[in-house]
């Protein structure tokens, strides 16, 4: 699988052929560590001032490398396959084979780093449920009106949280409809490709 490259991400990383290959390296170390730590402006000031450039063209061309390798990482982009994508960039051996042992001897820190960002849902842990039937009030004699209650008990991150919501069947039965639908569509040969392109 290629990395499909922007004209705008292309247009960043068009800085790196101008400097040395050991400030590409910089760069790249600079890279994982704002993917660690966050971004810096003081780092992009300093090297700009080395490099006799704006600290905008720095700072895009940091951004492009982290771009690069982040999307690579997550995709886990074989060897050969980085390679192409990166020649498409038109940049010289060495600077291509510097890229590559960048993304190789960082993409499991990376993708490391990529988890720990990751949001993580609340997961289902139980579902108490009651059905009420109101048969009759003061006002109107016959009449039925039921309701669903539930007691929904999630956990996120060692916490235990617990939601009350209550329906009617018809709009329950419309929630369990459109959620066997959903279920249905992540079946099909796209929403599969996307997973395995996320994961």
């Amino acid at each position: 699988m290629l990395l499909d490259l922007s004209e705008e991400h292309k247009e960043h990383l068009a800085f790196l052929p101008q400097v040395d290959t050991a400030v590409v390296a910089e760069f790249g170390r600079i890279a994982v560590e704002f993917l660690r730590r966050g971004s810096n402006p003081k780092i992009y000031e300093g090297a700009a001032r080395k490099l006799n450039v704006s600290s905008d063209t720095i700072q895009h061309g940091v951004e492009g490398l982290i771009y690069l390798l982040t999307e690579s990482s997550k995709l886990m982009i074989s060897e050969l396959d980085f390679q192409d994508s990166v020649f498409v960039l038109g940049f010289s051996e060495e600077l291509n084979k510097l890229l590559l042992q960048l993304y190789l001897d960082n993409r499991k820190e990376i993708r490391t780093i990529l988890k720990e960002l990751a949001p993580c849902p609340p997961s289902y842990r139980s579902l108490e449920w009651r059905l009420d039937v109101q048969l009759a009030s003061r006002s109107l004699r016959q009449q039925i009106k039921p309701s669903v209650t539930m007691k929904l008990h999630l956990d996120q991150n060692g916490d235990h949280s617990t939601h009350v919501l209550q329906t009617d069947p018809a709009t329950l039965l419309h929630l369990v409809q459109q959620l066997e639908q959903a279920l249905e569509a992540m079946k099909t040969n796209h929403c599969r490709r996307v997973v395995r392109s996320i994961k």
